[in-house]
């Protein structure tokens, strides 16, 4: 695996959070959905994907509510999930939504 790693070296970009929610209270995960832009902008990033419309073409079917954001680097994308602002706002999803987070570097074929 080290092998593929050296290769792939140089060639990530931007990175990506994909979320996957459940929803459980609306009212108060709309406090949620107002406070969090503020904070993912700070850190330099902008939503991919944010719940819309969505059509399962292969596997298992996902229910959830699903949430893309892109950040400038990997360590931006960790910087804004460990920050004050976001774990402020994060407690406004408590007994709102259940969530599932996954941080991934994106590919760049320039490279």
């Amino acid at each position: 695996m080290k092998h593929i790693k050296d290769n792939l070296k140089g060639h990530f970009m931007s990175a990506y959070i994909f979320a996957r929610v459940n929803v459980t209270n609306n009212d108060k995960y709309t406090l949620y959905l107002k406070a969090t832009p503020e904070t993912i902008a700070k850190y330099g990033g902008k939503f991919i994907v944010r719940g819309g419309e969505k059509m399962q073409l292969e596997g298992q079917d996902i229910s959830e509510r699903i949430v893309i954001l892109e950040f400038p680097s990997f360590e931006k994308a960790k910087e804004w999930y460990y920050s004050k602002e976001y774990q402020d706002a994060k407690k406004l999803r408590e007994g709102a939504a259940i969530a599932s987070f996954t941080l991934v570097n994106g590919w760049n074929d320039n490279n």
